[in-house]
């Protein structure tokens, strides 16, 4: 666990960066600091590794305090990720993940063997080993860097705004990648983002900073969406937080009806009873749809399957990607009114 106690950080012009901070990180959780530039995020995270040191407070690492630990002993127990990935241009990747374990006097086979694994474990092919930095994409980049954060297994993980300079769909494949790892092995993250979407996919817990390094609210997502603390909260999390409260309801409870046709409209299936789209009755090729899996969808993306489909009806679907019927609009609608009187606590 990390605990921040009243920790204030105060540069020499004045400048508050941040102010009286005291919250706890969950050991084995992944806690997202989100806000606005100037809210201190990045400082917060950089305290912990004491890149940073803090003017008045203390933080603990398993009740340990920070400043009583040697930087660079520290600093090599906590993983470290930041934005443009920040590999040795020189070295070659597998070199570049076996930083650490060097470091640590790890022979260099055993070191290589480590990063050979670790390559794997992000989603990179190993062929990619023996390349320098430059000959890959910043997607790829970003994975290197976080192969190397987990080299020497630490126990935290500090990630700065790690995905934030790379395209929207590498983006999300990479959100996609930190959840499928931090599944496995449940570090304790600290992930700096300016992004509220992001913070409520990856965040077990946010903590959302206003101006001048003061914790606005601290709560999982779900609470957060449902009942933000106050007028600033609420507008950072932006008009639609409603819609993205739907990410934590479950698609499960939907009605679901199980002939594969809805008024002007059927569902065309492969062999396999694979969805392949919709076709309108009056003949015509097929159509775009969208699907959900019934087990593991929340009703947000049931609803978006829905409206990428010409029916306006979603194709719900088993963990194999077989039809399991349609979702009609009606039964959107009746999900959505309860899912309303959930948040309202009717």
């Amino acid at each position: 666990m990390i605990t921040f106690e009243g920790v204030t950080k105060r540069y020499g012009d004045g400048t508050v960066a941040v102010d009286n901070l005291s919250l706890e990180v969950p050991t084995g959780a992944i806690t997202v600091f989100v806000g606005p530039s100037g809210c201190g995020k990045t400082t917060s995270l950089r305290m912990i590794n004491r890149m940073i040191d803090a003017s008045e407070g203390r933080i603990l690492l398993d009740d340990q305090d920070v400043r009583k630990i040697d930087p660079p002993t520290l600093r090599r127990g906590i993983g470290y990720v930041i934005q443009q990935s920040g590999l040795f241009p020189h070295r070659r990747i597998v070199d570049n993940v076996a930083t650490v374990p060097y470091l640590l006097g790890w022979d260099k086979k055993k070191a290589r063997a480590r990063a050979m694994e670790l390559l794997e474990r992000v989603g990179l092919d190993i062929k990619l080993a023996e390349r320098y930095p430059f000959q890959l994409s910043g997607g790829q980049q970003q994975r290197v860097g976080v192969a190397r954060a987990l080299a020497a297994d630490p126990p935290v993980l500090l990630m700065d705004e790690p995905f934030s300079a790379v395209d929207p769909v590498v983006r999300t494949s990479l959100q996609d990648e930190l959840l499928r790892l931090q599944a496995e092995l449940r570090k304790t993250i600290v992930f700096v983002t300016h992004d509220i979407d992001e913070a409520i996919k990856l965040g077990d817990t946010v903590a959302v900073l206003r101006v001048g390094g003061h914790l606005a609210q601290f709560a999982d997502p779900s609470t957060l969406l449902a009942k933000p603390a106050d007028d600033f909260v609420e507008g950072f999390l932006g008009k639609d937080r409603g819609i993205r409260r739907l990410s934590f309801v479950p698609a499960g409870g939907i009605t679901v009806q199980s002939a594969p046709a809805v008024p002007g409209w059927s569902v065309v299936l492969d062999e396999d009873k694979r969805p392949l789209g919709w076709r309108p009755d009056d003949a015509g090729g097929l159509q775009p749809f969208g699907t959900f899996d019934l087990r593991k969808d929340s009703l947000r993306t049931a609803l978006d399957a829905a409206l990428l489909a010409p029916s306006g009806c979603a194709i719900a679907v088993d963990g194999d990607g077989r039809f399991a019927g349609v979702v009609t609009r009606q039964a959107l609608d009746e999900a959505l009114i309860r899912a309303a009187g959930v948040a309202s606590g009717g």
